[in-house]
């Protein structure tokens, strides 16, 4: 069975940002996606984890590798110097949704400005 475009919703976030704040920024991009996507040093941080099981849907881990490799359009000075991008919630989305994946959202920032997520479209998870 063939399966049509996913949506990946990619988030950064500070060390004390809670599920709420995730949830904030998501709500920001107002789409309901297929997966969640972070920064492997990220990916079993328990606000993320507990949005993924919330959401219903998987959570997937991007190494710091990958991240490098996405062309994001926004850039924070504190990502770029820790994970070598600008955006890891654009990077994340986009290596999450594949070769062929595309932003469909920028990076957004959680209103207590400790959460960003941005949305990818793509053809895998």
């Amino acid at each position: 069975m063939e399966r049509g475009p996913v949506i990946v919703a990619g988030f950064g976030f500070r060390s004390g940002a809670s599920a709420d704040s995730l949830r904030a920024a998501l709500a920001l991009c107002d789409v309901t996606p297929d997966c969640v996507a972070t920064a492997e040093a990220k990916a079993e941080a328990a606000p993320f984890v507990a949005l993924a099981q919330a959401l219903g849907v998987s959570a997937v881990a991007i190494s710091e590798d990958d991240l490098k490799r996405m062309p994001v359009h926004t850039i924070s000075q504190a990502s770029l110097a820790r994970y070598g991008t600008g955006s890891v919630a654009e990077a994340a989305a986009l290596a999450a949704a594949g070769p062929n994946a595309r932003l469909l959202a920028v990076r957004q920032i959680s209103p207590d400005r400790m959460a960003t997520c941005a949305i990818a479209t793509g053809d895998q998870i």
